[in-house]
């Protein structure tokens, strides 16, 4: 009688990451460690800096940008957390490759547990900044004698995994990249400029549509109009922060939740497919690319 034999992944390949479990999650474990070495309060920095941001930036762009929004620091809080998910786990997966130069010319290893370590120790990262969110929306429950939470809440895991994959994605090209174009970061770090002037962090995208309604009245071309749909259909980041906060900043609306904010089927349709194609792009090329990295590091 025939045994079943168990399959191993192909060399190269995504799967064979989880050959190597045991050293991602040490990888996974020494990022962590290494960030909150020698810090005095540790992990409560992964709550506190969040915190102490947002209590900054809602003064500031309070003035400018509120615009009314109700629960603003709880709107801004959620827009800047999920943004610097994204922005930190692609900006440290982009230089996992060539900061492991010694352990790759030393044995064998899968190289997608690199970018893949910086990431899942960027997410375990903001889970804890999470507690920054709990205690505004804990401070505003008590202040206005409403309880802000709900059982809907608990969908941000949804968005967590889609913006976990397309991360993902994104870290596998950008760590590549990096190995051969070590003017990847500067690039970089220039664009995360850009997203996030794009990603109505600190502003709503109803403003937009203001604007395109006073063109339309004046009988120009709606252009801001334009830049909204631009904004809700061709930016991943805006799709999961919108999400993101459908799940935590709207249920404290009580019901009276504005137009741009609303999601629909379509929203997760567009989040999940960004987060497939980037991952699938991100993995192709990596692969591709992989057995040339040893010259060049």
């Amino acid at each position: 009688m025939a045994t079943l034999t168990k399959r191993e992944p192909k060399e190269g390949s995504f799967w064979e990451v989880f050959k190597f479990k045991d050293l991602l999650a040490q990888l996974v474990q020494r990022d962590l460690k290494l960030k909150y070495r020698r810090s005095f309060l540790g992990y409560l920095w992964s709550i506190l800096n969040p915190l102490l941001i947002m209590i900054i930036m809602s003064v500031v762009f309070s003035f400018l940008f509120q615009r009314g929004i109700e629960y603003f620091p709880i709107y801004l809080l959620t827009g800047r957390t999920m943004f610097e998910f994204v922005n930190h786990s692609c900006g440290k997966a982009l230089g996992s490759i060539t900061d492991n130069t010694t352990l790759l010319k030393k044995t064998y290893v899968s190289k997608f547990m690199f970018p893949m370590a910086k990431i899942t120790s960027s997410m375990v990262d903001f889970v804890f900044s999470l507690g920054a969110l709990v205690l505004v929306m804990a401070f505003f429950s008590i202040k206005d004698g409403v309880c802000l939470f709900s059982f809907m809440n608990l969908g941000f895991v949804i968005v967590v995994i889609e913006a976990y994959i397309f991360s993902m994605g994104l870290g596998f090209l950008l760590a590549q990249l990096h190995v051969f174009f070590r003017d990847i970061r500067y690039i970089y770090n220039a664009f995360t400029t850009m997203w996030l002037y794009c990603s109505a962090i600190f502003y709503d995208v109803g403003m937009f549509y203001e604007r395109g309604a006073k063109q339309l009245a004046e009988g120009s071309m709606p252009y801001a109009n334009y830049l909204a749909w631009v904004i809700e259909n061709l930016n991943p980041l805006y799709i999961y922060i919108k999400q993101f906060r459908y799940f935590l900043w709207t249920p404290t609306l009580g019901g009276d939740i504005p137009y741009w904010a609303e999601i629909n089927i379509y929203d997760f349709i567009l989040g999940i497919a960004y987060a497939l194609i980037m991952f699938f792009i991100g993995t192709y090329f990596f692969k591709r690319k992989q057995d040339k990295f040893i010259l060049y590091i």
